[in-house]
């Protein structure tokens, strides 16, 4: 049986904790931040960790990162 391969793209962008969830970066940091009041910006540094339907998703693309 060939081994089944992960997605390029997942393996850049998430990583698994150890209790088995996925963390990615905060959405919407990329351009804009002088709209964004500072709250907003405050909040949004480090990592989140996924909801768990946007997880069940992505693990079909990360077979080994259980």
């Amino acid at each position: 049986m060939p081994k089944m391969k992960t997605k390029s793209s997942c393996k850049k962008r998430f990583k698994m904790t150890a209790s088995g969830k996925l963390r990615a970066g905060a959405a919407g940091k990329r351009h804009g931040m002088i709209k964004r009041s500072n709250k907003t910006i405050r909040n949004q540094r480090g990592t989140m960790i996924l909801a768990s339907g946007d997880a069940n998703l992505l693990r079909v693309h990360m077979p080994y990162a259980r």
